[in-house]
């Protein structure tokens, strides 16, 4: 690891863990206390207590990495950004497009994490995860269970009773939200582009030139569970222009720059076929048309079809974490002051190998964040069927 992320990965590293601890707490409390008496002020009050959490990392790329993200949409789309229930289908580009929809909640007040797959953000982007284990033992994961993300096991047969089940208990969210959905199940790279490439042209499939081929059970039945209270599709195309170096997890712990372009067009829910194989086909031509928006980015460098919205930067998340830190730093004081830690060998010895833990869950994080470290792509002879989608798991792009 560079020596610059080296630097900072143990206080940011700290301060996330703890403050996330501190979080976790308080939601365990509201859940015990306050959940079995009004459901609905339990979510009010956990989405305030989780933005505390979520807003580091909005800090991280908008104000320590100073990350630029161009949203281009038309005004109306602005508009309703977070006042509205809303499907989100996104292309899966950089390793950190989890803070890249963290900007985009944090812009239309909610808070968001991700992961490639089927995806719930919270408040205005509600996520689903796919990896239950590792999650689960972090703050970060803890935090996703008290605001009732649903997590998922990769596996169809078991995850499409939940899928529904979670969709269904959305309908009384006192809050807008965005169910997002990685329909690509994996990040984007060279390999896996030529496997898709591959597996296209071997079954007569549009061939992909910008995107992986979507696999669209995940988008069917969460149209088909929300078409009755859910109003739109936001369909968001992310691109990075060829000037600017693509963000990953080191460079943002470095402090390095990047840009990052988002597309958002909205479609109206109502307007999508009826039958299943009709919205898998709709989910099918919006990513080829999404493959031909990307190659208009790369000619341009813009997507000029779109009007370039102000976001601003707000203070939120600075002062979120400014807080958070002064308050971590006295704490510490305190504590060492009181317990004499730093007084002996084995207390010396103590706090350096818990700094050296959370050293190494810092570099896991930053690791396993990368695109190359991802589900790799996989393709098998296509059997067709259900409208010309492979099926079963071993003959599916993985």
């Amino acid at each position: 690891m560079a020596i610059a992320a080296a630097a900072v990965i143990v206080p940011l590293g700290l301060l996330f863990f703890l403050s996330g601890l501190f979080v976790n707490l308080i939601q365990a409390i509201c859940f015990v206390l306050l959940r079995p008496v009004s459901k609905n002020m339990y979510r009010r009050i956990n989405r305030v207590v989780a933005e505390l959490l979520w807003l580091e990392l909005v800090w991280i790329i908008d104000w320590w990495a100073g990350v630029k993200i161009k949203i281009y949409t038309d005004p109306e789309t602005f508009r309703l950004m977070g006042k509205e229930h809303a499907l989100v289908v996104s292309n899966h580009r950089s390793d950190i497009d989890w803070l890249v929809d963290g900007f985009l909640a944090q812009r239309s007040v909610c808070i968001v994490r991700e992961e490639e797959g089927f995806l719930i953000l919270r408040d205005s982007i509600l996520e689903v995860k796919l990896n239950i284990a590792l999650d689960i033992e972090e703050v970060i994961g803890w935090s996703m269970w008290f605001s009732e993300y649903l997590f998922l096991e990769r596996s169809w047969a078991k995850d499409e009773s939940t899928i529904k089940s979670g969709i269904q208990r959305l309908k009384d969210f006192p809050q807008p939200f965005w169910l997002a959905l990685f329909v690509e199940g994996t990040r984007f790279t060279q390999a896996k582009l030529l496997a898709a490439q591959e597996y296209a042209a071997s079954t007569g499939l549009p061939v992909p030139r910008n995107v992986l081929i979507p696999r669209t059970k995940g988008f069917v039945s969460a149209v088909s569970h929300m078409r009755s209270f859910v109003p739109a599709i936001y369909d968001v195309t992310v691109a990075i222009p060829k000037s600017s170096p693509a963000p990953t997890m080191l460079r943002l712990f470095e402090g390095r720059p990047s840009v990052v372009h988002v597309h958002i067009k909205r479609h109206v829910m109502k307007n999508l076929p009826e039958t299943d194989d009709a919205v898998a086909q709709w989910c099918k031509d919006a990513f080829v048309a999404k493959d031909a928006l990307l190659d208009k980015h790369t000619a341009e460098q813009t997507f000029g079809d779109q009007e370039l919205q102000n976001t601003g930067r707000p203070l939120k998340s600075l002062l979120v974490v400014t807080s958070w830190a002064c308050l971590l730093v006295f704490g510490a004081l305190k504590f060492l002051y009181w317990s004499s830690l730093l007084s002996s060998w084995k207390g010396i010895a103590f706090s350096a190998l818990g700094l050296g833990v959370v050293t190494v869950l810092m570099q896991i994080l930053i690791r396993f964040s990368q695109s190359e470290r991802s589900t790799p792509a996989k393709v098998a002879p296509a059997k067709q069927s259900n409208g010309g989608e492979s099926s079963g798991k071993p003959n599916k792009l993985q």
